[in-house]
């Protein structure tokens, strides 16, 4: 997989990617548009960030890179990628248990806080993207 050298884009299949971990300095895109939303991405090797219509929607730290992002009322499911393991942090419905999936692996049920952060640690070796599934029906 490689980074995203436009920083978001819109995939055929309806959802969108993001993030360039192989950048030395911060750079962000703003007024993105995808099906009537507005996204602002930032992102560098030391962190990405999304947010939509100003809302939190996702942070890694170290920065990566994410594929296919499809968020939907149930929770959502990406594909990261980046040079080392990262801390990632995802904004989904407040005080709601989900259950997370990393490669098809049940990395157990995990509740948000009060402001619908949901953290989770994915081990990481660049050129190999893990796959991601958070979901409050599983």
């Amino acid at each position: 997989m490689t980074v995203i050298e436009e920083l978001i884009c819109t995939q055929t299949d309806g959802s969108i990617s993001f993030g360039n971990y192989q950048l030395a300095k911060k750079s962000k895109v703003e007024d993105f548009e995808h099906n009537g939303d507005i996204y602002k991405v930032k992102t560098f090797r030391e962190i990405t960030k999304l947010e939509r219509n100003g809302m939190f929607v996702y942070e890694s730290v170290p920065g990566t890179t994410v594929r296919n992002m499809q968020a939907t009322e149930d929770g959502m499911t990406f594909q990261v990628e980046g040079p080392e393991d990262a801390q990632i942090t995802l904004g989904l419905e407040d005080d709601t248990e989900y259950q997370v999936f990393v490669d098809d692996i049940s990395v157990g049920r995990m509740k948000t806080n009060l402001g619908g952060k949901l953290n989770l640690s994915v081990e990481l070796d660049e050129g190999t993207p893990v796959t991601v599934m958070v979901d409050k029906d599983a």
